[in-house]
């Protein structure tokens, strides 16, 4: 069972419209490295882990990633409330429109709906921990590039905590896996 807040990990509130810069940011949305991905990875890998230490660390990221993922859709939400099919255009985004108006749709930046093939598991521990250091490390350098391509403040206030948070997940992940690869308990 799980305790929702009504409010997300850090404030969301994007003043600027800009349907190119959220089509870019929906890749963390539904794109191979993004928020949904790796929140169903953890969920997914936390049932084969053989101690209770590894599944509550899972649970707790996997859990944080569905956060993130709203974080995300907020972002990309607000970015495009109230613009129409001419902004869109303008942006270069009218294939995106056709097909979901202003709905945040799990796709990656070039249209690629999101697929299951983006989740890995295992059932071993060591290999899982290492797909997901190397997931947080691909998320952390999505939002690199996102805010290389950013230039609005409240957007990039938000992307630079988001990877802060995956550098987090990284550190947490990497001393699981010392902990299995030592076989001691932590």
């Amino acid at each position: 069972m799980f305790i929702f807040e009504k409010r997300t990990q850090i404030p969301v509130n994007i003043r600027n419209k800009n349907p190119k810069l959220a089509g870019i940011i929906l890749s963390q949305y539904g794109g191979p490295d993004g928020e949904l991905a790796a929140s169903l990875r953890y969920l997914s890998q936390r049932f084969t882990m053989p101690d209770n230490m590894g599944k509550a660390l899972l649970t707790d990221i996997g859990t944080e990633e569905l956060a993130h993922l709203e974080i995300i859709g907020s972002v990309v939400g607000q970015l495009t409330d109230g613009e129409g099919a001419k902004s869109f255009d303008r942006y270069g985004k009218a294939d995106y429109y056709v097909d979901h108006a202003n709905a945040v749709y799990p796709a990656n930046a070039s249209g690629v709906p999101f697929t299951a093939a983006y989740i890995q598991s295992k059932a071993d521990p060591i290999a899982d921990l290492m797909e997901n250091l190397a997931a947080e490390q691909k998320a952390r350098a999505t939002y690199d590039n996102i805010l290389r391509l950013s230039d609005d403040p409240d957007v990039n206030e938000v992307m630079k905590f988001l990877r802060e948070r995956e550098i987090v997940h990284f550190q947490r992940f990497g001393e699981l896996l010392d902990c299995y690869q030592k076989k001691i308990r932590c």
